[in-house]
């Protein structure tokens, strides 16, 4: 054989050798892929190879590829590839972008799989979003919500919460338990706009009407369907306590005042006593003046004295002074 002959033999024994020990691994997922009318390039597979990490491999993009395909919708392996190698969940995107195009929610796989990113069960939020989930305010084993009415007459609510899952607001949306919490402040505000306790009882759907003209899901991920009450219950009449409270407290005031009065009053008795025994006193000083004033007057000249009374009535009983003198 001509050595040139024989030289180019060789080479493609040993290329095509090459191409079995790189492609051969992959040729059997390549066939699958194609039997699927799965788009696959063969040297996408070892490429594909060399940029997943562990635990993920081409077969398992593939498989999920040939899923998406089967089911009719049309999409590229690179955003499949892509998706694994940002961390999540490949599985789970393409259940959850199959059921949204079965249930013909108007989501393709990149929305998808954003939510995934984002960190949301996205098959969980697919399947609320078909089969509209129910929530309970206030949850079990939580405290009651109560509000008063206008009358005074606290009562106490539960109410169900019939939710499905907005898609569109699932990634940076609130969750369910705001929306737990607002329904819980409707409930409260419901009751409070009350004139009567008795509006409530006869019409508990007043606190489902309030509740849904207020638009809680307003920002959050999912969307309220229906509110209903199945629970009312009387806890106590907050307005008599109140009243109650505030007739001990005006009772305490009213006796405190008194008590000041009272105290004002013996105060000044004592100090009326007290002035009655200073002019006493002044009374008797001025008593115990008058008869040394008197000798004086006498010793003096100023006033002269008579042998015997002269006449009756005031000249006698000024003699009967002087005697006593």
């Amino acid at each position: 054989m001509h050595p040139l002959l024989l030289a180019i033999l060789v080479i493609a024994a040993v290329a095509v050798l090459l191409v079995l020990c790189v492609f051969g691994p992959y040729l059997g997922i390549w066939i699958n892929a194609r039997a699927s009318n799965a788009e696959v390039g063969l040297i996408q597979l070892p490429l594909m190879r060399i940029r997943l990490r562990q635990p993920a491999t081409p077969s398992y993009v593939v498989a999920n590829l040939i899923s998406l395909t089967q089911a009719g919708i049309e999409i590229d392996i690179s955003d499949l590839e892509a998706h694994v190698l940002a961390g999540g969940n490949l599985t789970g995107v393409t259940e959850a972008t199959i059921a949204a195009d079965r249930a013909d929610l108007g989501m393709d796989f990149r929305q998808i799989a954003a939510i995934d990113l984002a960190g949301r069960d996205v098959m969980d939020a697919v399947n609320t979003s078909v089969n509209p989930r129910t929530l309970e305010c206030p949850p079990p084993g939580t405290s009651q919500i109560q509000g008063v009415a206008r009358d005074g007459i606290r009562l106490e609510a539960k109410v169900r919460i019939t939710v499905r899952t907005n898609l569109n607001r699932l990634v940076g949306g609130a969750t369910a338990l705001t929306i737990i919490a607002r329904v819980g402040e409707g409930i409260v505000a419901a009751i409070g706009k009350a004139d009567s306790h008795k509006q409530i009882l006869e019409k508990p759907e007043t606190i489902s009407a309030y509740i849904l003209q207020r638009g809680l899901d307003s920002g959050t991920a999912y969307e309220i369907l229906s509110v209903d009450v199945y629970h009312v219950e009387i806890v106590d009449n907050v307005g008599a306590h109140l009243q109650e409270i505030q007739a001990t407290a005006d009772e305490k005031v009213a006796q405190a005042h008194a008590e000041i009065r009272r105290a004002a009053a013996v105060a000044r008795e004592r100090e009326m006593h007290a002035r009655v025994t200073e002019m006493t006193s002044q009374v008797t000083a001025a008593e115990a003046s008058v008869p040394k004033a008197m000798a004086d007057a006498y010793s003096s000249g100023r006033i002269w004295r008579s042998p015997r009374p002269i006449g009756g009535g005031f000249q006698r009983r000024l003699w009967d002074c002087w005697e006593e003198i």
